[in-house]
């Protein structure tokens, strides 16, 4: 069932511009696999290493201004993208020094005045970031004589990147360094006792974590063509957060369907609705009581449950033959 349901959905999302139809809803799919990818980034730290991170959005601002005074400057796409990898890699390496000094809310606190000092440097730099009225691309590339102006063309291009980020995700959550990982989360100091180097580990984790939020922040700005101090703002970190545990921390699928979630309330429903943040509240609130473990794991485990309840035998009752 679980091979059948990831075969479906490499289908559905393989043929989006042939059934979903129009270039809004295309780029609202794009949307959902960026904000995946940076979902996705974030479970690394919060899911895998249990420690909560409220300024996960700066490494991603990093990456798109980056990129954007890369290009600006005259420099070509390719290292316009490598430049700004590495240097939220950087950011990252720095991120992770100064805040896994200590954990909980310590590490909450310091993850959040980092990203506020980004949030003002992006602000207050004006020579460099134009302040509030933000950076404009020119134009997006065309890796191998291939345009991404259109919305279909942009989309299986972040698809491509969705996928490897999957892949990605997939390969570190089974390997010896994603157990060790979660080893540290859920006992440091029998990690620290057996031998492990409890700091080096999250410190790793913390760059493998920025790398992937810097692609999403690069694919943010092509998108748009655009880069403001908004996407560095708390509101974003809190919102990558909201995604990461209403769709199931520490689970591969999760923040994708949280990503889907949040996009779609932000960007269809608010058509209809217009209180959406009252909706979208609602929603969370409901997530949190009846799928306390996020929305995927909950839909599975009700699922199972449904499932045995469907395959138990009726036991007969007395008196009957």
């Amino acid at each position: 069932m679980r091979r059948a349901a990831l075969s479906l959905a490499l289908v559905l999302l393989a043929t989006v511009p042939a059934w979903v139809g129009g270039s809004y809803y295309v780029n609202i799919v794009s949307q959902v696999l960026i904000s995946a990818i940076f979902a996705l980034s974030l479970n690394v730290i919060v899911g895998y290493a249990g420690l909560i991170s409220l300024g996960q959005a700066g490494l991603f601002g990093v990456a798109a201004y980056g990129a954007a005074i890369l290009l600006g400057a005259g420099a070509g796409h390719s290292v316009a993208v490598l430049g700004a990898l590495v240097l939220t890699v950087a950011a990252s390496a720095l991120f992770a020094v100064l805040s896994l000094r200590t954990t909980g809310i310590g590490f909450i606190m310091i993850t959040l005045a980092l990203g506020q000092i980004l949030w003002g440097l992006a602000y207050r730099w004006i020579s460099l970031t134009n302040g509030d009225n933000g950076i404009t691309g020119a134009a997006r590339p065309a890796p191998f004589g291939l345009s991404l102006a259109s919305a279909p063309s942009f989309y299986y291009a972040t698809l491509l990147v969705f996928l490897a980020t999957l892949a990605a995700m997939s390969i570190f959550a089974r390997s010896a360094f994603g157990a060790a990982l979660r080893g540290t989360r859920d006992q440091p100091r029998r990690m620290t006792a057996l031998g492990y180097d409890v700091w080096m580990i999250r410190f790793l984790a913390c760059l493998f974590s920025g790398f992937w939020s810097g692609v999403a922040g690069i694919l943010f700005f092509y998108y748009n063509l655009f880069i403001s101090p908004h996407a560095l703002a708390l509101s974003a970190s809190a919102e990558a957060l909201l995604m990461v545990i209403s769709g199931g921390a520490g689970t591969l699928m999760g923040p994708v369907a949280g990503a889907a979630l949040v996009v779609a309330m932000k960007s269809i429903a608010s058509a209809y609705i217009e209180r959406w943040n009252l909706a979208l509240g609602a929603v969370f609130v409901l997530i949190v009581l009846f799928m306390p473990e996020g929305f995927v794991p909950g839909s599975a485990r009700l699922l199972r449950r449904g499932w045995s309840a469907l395959r138990r035998p009726e036991r007969p009752v007395e008196g009957r033959p």
